[in-house]
């Protein structure tokens, strides 16, 4: 018997794994990596790296005399064996015989490689054991430093680390951290500035070393500072360890009180970290700080590596590595300077330089942000990082691209090369268009290429690639979905590519000319394609609702397949409109070609509202279809929900409200708000509107009836948005939800419910106008399956909505389930569903609500078990303070939470749209097509209002109602009231439309109360006893309640 030993290789116990690793071996090779904290293993090191040090676990440090034993000493394995044995040593764990000399031996090389400035290797004090860069940091402000001590480091936004403070780091959350910048003039270091900081502020440490601040240090100007106010001088040089390794630029051993590095960089090692200091008092609390101040047992396997870095960093080799990318770097700083690209901080003298994305600008002056300018850059093969530069406020809006220069000077470029490399970074992003997302503008930039500089940089990169030695060539060379190129050869006179996910049909819809949604299973159809390289022609073949494929001749296919992949991506551009946004992603791959007996259909088809290259609405002549007309039914008998004689026998006041008897309250409206505010309400929302869209269009056709994106729905979530008419006039706001993946529930308003239902099936009937500009066209999606689900010839299937709201809403239901269902229901989040059984009653379980709480749920039952679930849950939630509650409450509730309601904050007598109402956030601007996309961007480009909610400063006012004229501190008129209601504190809040220019929280507005239904008499015609309305002070509160 073997044993139990796993001896076999990684490609006959797991394939995934082993193919992983290959691919990445081949992204190595064949893209330009240019991340400054990244460089090349050797061989040997990650060979080690695979040795059996891996398996040990060694808390401890070697004996104190092998610090300063040579190299020849500590390799005496007869003496150190024995001293080893007869003596022991202070490690937790036994078995350490060789552990301790790997680690004595990391020590001295170490030492040797990095004593200066007249210390000798047996002077240095060293740490080998800190797994990171971040845990060397921090051990050493644990050995030098208490909680709440004052270091001093540089501005992360200018070029420093998380560690030397950023308060999202726990060096700036434990500790009383400042920051210095670098002079806004010359973008280099002030040290007078520095010097001023540390007079003030007295810091216990002062850093010096940088992430992302080119320039070497001076060493000698940080130590006069930190001896000026007695503070511990802490240099972090992990960029820069190599160069100062090799003796290319000053090192600061010796002068700082405490050095550390990692050695992954520019080092050329394994993932690990080294601490080093002078001083053996501060050595001493360093190991101590690191074990077990920061973490227990070393991984000697890396510390085995980490050796023979240190051995490598001796060599000529090493040497020459390191003066070549110092040429390197001034040769990429030196061509982009020539191009006219800005580099922040004007050069570098180290291996890595940043540009300043900005350089780039688009349409009205937007300039490019580093993240768009990094992605676009990894779609040609150019692997580089965002990062701030000196004047970004955000690291999450950083203006930067940030190179480094080690990896590509280990594979052999030198500096004509890089020039070629600054030149393609150039050429690419001046092809590159930075956009502000529409309805978005200041908030969110976006960016799109130009599709055949993108091809062609790519393909200069692959062969710059090509042309150098890899650490691992790799012998396959993989195709779609990992590599596409637009010079791609196929075989035979046929290619195809299998098209799949869940965004597949919307994908194709907008992407090719034919009637995509026509093709049931096993069907086929001409095809066309429109690229800015020219057309492709083809056959789309339906496999199932989520597959296809489509044939194309062999030689468009380099060009079909970058096409589509580009698409996919998301940062082409292929439409004057660049807003446009085709869904995605979807899987590409290659597929084997299908010759179909039939084709259906014709290969181009005008009734689309969107396809890319679709012809000017000048060039079709057909008919307009007729606008959407509603008249709402008169004289209709009120309704009653399943819950009306609940309602009574608890005695509530029964009010008319949308064509039904609903209860208006119980107690009283503040009572029952409070009670939503503090414990829970149960509602009966049973009147909404309940239908259902099933099938593999349905995703499609309320991504085309809704303003928001209903593509990016998962399986068991929700959200919010709007049904808006061709004019972007909204018919009504509602929630969609994902029941299954071809499911959705849609509940709308019940005001409109009758309304929505009629809209909804004329426009899948194609009957009504749904494009002003392409009035003949019709939406996508008409195969969808629409149900009514309070019709009751859907029997089982019905549903309605009781609500549950406040913070103990969870916990009601969780008495009323299973142990599995509780579960279900524990895990989820805002807006996600399940469907389980409470009570015993089969539910769809939604954390939503329309109350402003966080914990809050919408619960679907059939109508017939309405008053079951009712009754049980009031049961259950009576103790724990529960009440009913009616139409008032959620009324109070949702104008306290700044939520609208339609007629009010949207629609209605102001006829206020989506972006006058605050709810840009839920309209899909950044898509082809849904109806209403273009006049809701005109509308938006001349918006001059907004709802904003509002607080009365005063309690015991008059109630404001709808219509009620707001003035601003000179009297002008600036808009109108929406809605108001006492909240949970007794003032009355409410919401109103205002100028644009007034809509600024903190500012007070006036309100004529009761202008709306009892006008004044003009200023003129009054008399002495007459009374004038007088205006009440409010003040603008956040958009939404916290």
């Amino acid at each position: 018997m073997n044993g139990f030993l796993f001896t076999d290789k990684l490609s006959d116990i797991d394939l995934d794994l082993n193919e992983l690793s290959q691919l990445e071996a081949e992204r190595q090779a064949r893209r330009l990596i240019m991340i400054p904290s990244e460089s090349i293993a050797p061989k040997a090191v990650r060979q080690l790296l695979g040795s059996p040090f891996v398996n040990l676990y060694a808390e401890g440090y070697p004996r104190a005399e092998t610090r300063t034993q040579t190299q020849a000493e500590i390799l005496d394995l007869p003496t150190q064996l024995g001293y080893y044995r007869r003596y022991g040593d202070l490690r937790y764990y036994k078995g350490v015989d060789y552990v301790n000399v790997v680690e004595a031996l990391a020590r001295r090389r170490a030492a040797e490689l990095f004593a200066a400035n007249t210390l000798a290797p047996e002077d240095l004090w060293v740490n080998v054991q800190p797994l990171s860069g971040a845990a060397a940091n921090n051990a050493v402000y644990t050995a030098l430093i208490k909680p709440g001590d004052t270091i001093l480091g540089m501005n992360l936004l200018h070029g420093g680390h998380l560690t030397h403070g950023s308060p999202v780091n726990r060096s700036g959350m434990w500790y009383n951290a400042l920051h210095y910048t670098v002079d806004p003039e010359t973008e280099c270091l002030d040290y007078d500035q520095i010097a001023k900081i540390a007079e003030e502020n007295h810091p216990k440490v002062i850093i010096a070393g940088y992430s992302s601040y080119p320039w070497i240090p001076d060493w000698n100007k940080f130590k006069q500072i930190a001896e000026s106010v007695g503070a511990y001088l802490f240099a972090d040089v992990s960029h820069i360890a190599g160069f100062i390794a090799a003796g290319l630029c000053p090192s600061p051993v010796g002068i700082a009180d405490v050095i550390s590095f990692t050695t992954h960089k520019t080092l050329c090692g394994p993932r690990g970290a080294v601490i080093i200091t002078h001083n053996k008092d501060i050595g001493e609390k360093i190991d101590k700080a690191v074990f077990p101040g920061e973490q227990g047992g070393p991984h000697v396997n890396t510390i085995a590596a980490m050796a023979l870095t240190f051995e490598l960093a001796k060599s000529d080799q090493f040497k020459a590595l390191q003066a070549q990318t110092l040429k390197n770097t001034a040769a990429l700083v030196e061509a982009f300077q020539k191009n006219g690209v800005r580099v922040p901080y004007n050069g570098s003298n180290t291996h890595l330089m940043l540009i300043d994305a900005k350089s780039f600008r688009g349409l009205d002056g937007i300039p490019l942000k580093g993240d768009m300018a990094a992605r676009i850059l990894e779609l040609a093969g150019i692997v580089a990082n965002r990062n701030t530069i000196p004047g970004d406020a955000s690291a999450f809006s950083a203006s930067g691209v940030r190179f480094g220069t080690t990896w590509l000077t280990q594979r052999g470029f030198v500096e004509t090369e890089m020039v070629s490399i600054a030149n393609l970074i150039t050429e690419l992003l001046r092809a590159t268009t930075p956009y502000l997302l529409c309805a978005q503008v200041g908030k969110k930039t976006h960016a799109k290429v130009d599709f055949e500089t993108l091809m062609n940089v790519s393909m200069r990169v692959r062969e710059l690639a090509d042309s150098k030695p890899a650490m691992d060539p790799t012998t396959v060379r993989h195709g779609l979905p990992h590599y596409v190129y637009l010079d791609d050869e196929y075989e035979g006179e046929q290619a195809a590519f299998e098209l799949s996910g869940e965004k597949v049909r919307s994908y194709l819809i907008d992407l090719l000319t034919s009637d995509v949604e026509a093709l049931e299973r096993g069907e086929s159809q001409p095809t066309l394609m429109h690229t800015s390289m020219g057309d492709v022609s083809g056959v789309l073949t339906c496999l199932d609702p989520n597959t296809f494929v489509l044939t194309v001749p062999a030689e468009k296919a380099g060009l079909a397949a970058s096409w589509m992949n580009s698409i996919s991506d998301g940062y082409i551009c292929y439409d004057p409109d660049i807003c446009h946004q085709i869904p995605g992603p979807v899987r590409i791959l290659p597929a084997k070609p299908i010759t179909p007996s039939q084709l259906i259909g014709d290969p181009i088809c005008i009734d689309k509202p969107y396809f890319v290259g679709m012809p000017k609405p000048e060039e079709v002549q057909k008919p307009a279809l007729p606008e959407f007309t509603w008249q709402e039914p008169e004289d209709q008998p009120l309704k009653r929900t399943p819950l009306y004689e609940v309602h009574q026998a608890l005695g509530a006041k029964i009010v008319p409200f949308a064509g039904w008897e609903m209860p208006v309250w119980y107690s009283s409206i503040l009572e029952e708000h409070k009670a939503v505010r503090t414990a829970a309400g149960l509602f009966d929302v049973t009147h909404m509107g309940v239908f259902q869209a099933e099938g593999p269009n349905a995703s499609v056709f309320l991504d085309a009836v809704c303003a928001n994106d209903i593509l990016t729905l998962e399986l068991g979530e929700s959200l919010y948005t709007h049904f808006l008419d061709p004019q972007a006039n909204v018919i009504d706001d509602l929630l969609i939800y994902r029941r299954a993946p071809e499911t959705y529930l849609v509940v709308v308003n019940a005001a409109n419910e009758a309304k929505d239902w009629a809209w909804l099936n004329a426009v899948r009937e194609g009957k009504v106008l749904v494009d002003p500009d392409r009035p003949w066209v019709r939406a996508p999606g008409r195969k969808v399956i629409l149900r009514n689900l309070k019709d009751p010839k859907e029997g089982a299937d019905m549903r309605a909505d009781i609500a549950l709201q406040g913070p103990k809403s969870r916990e009601i239901l969780l008495k009323l389930v299973e142990p599995a269902d509780a579960r279900q229901i524990l895990r989820l989040n805002r807006n996600q569903l399940c469907e389980v059984k409470v009570a015993g009653i089969n539910v769809i379980v939604s954390r939503t609500g329309y109350t402003g709480e966080k914990m809050a749920f919408e619960l679907f039952v059939h109508p017939d078990q309405a008053v079951a679930l009712w009754n049980a849950l009031m049961q259950a939630g009576e103790p724990l303070g529960l009440k009913p509650c009616g139409l008032g409450a959620r009324d109070s509730l949702r104008t306290e939470a700044g939520l609208p309601l339609y007629g009010h904050e949207m629609g209605g007598e102001l006829n206020l749209g989506v972006g006058e109402a605050g709810f840009l956030i839920f309209v899909k601007m950044n898509t082809t097509w849904f109806i209403g996309r273009s006049a809701f961007r005109e509308r938006e480009r001349n918006r001059t209002g907004v709802v904003v909610r509002f607080r009365f400063n005063e309690k015991n006012v008059r109630m404001a109602h709808l219509g009620d004229l707001v003035v601003d501190d000179k009297g002008k008129v600036i808009g109108k009231v929406t809605s108001c209601a006492i909240d949970q504190d007794g003032w009355l809040t409410g919401q109103a439309f205002i100028d644009l220019k007034a809509a600024k929280e903190g500012n007070t507005i006036y309100i004529y109360q009761s202008t709306s239904d009892k006008p004044q008499k003009p200023l003129a015609e009054l008399t002495i006893g007459d009374r004038v309305i007088l205006p009440t002070a409010a003040t603008i509160l956040p958009r939404f309640m916290k």
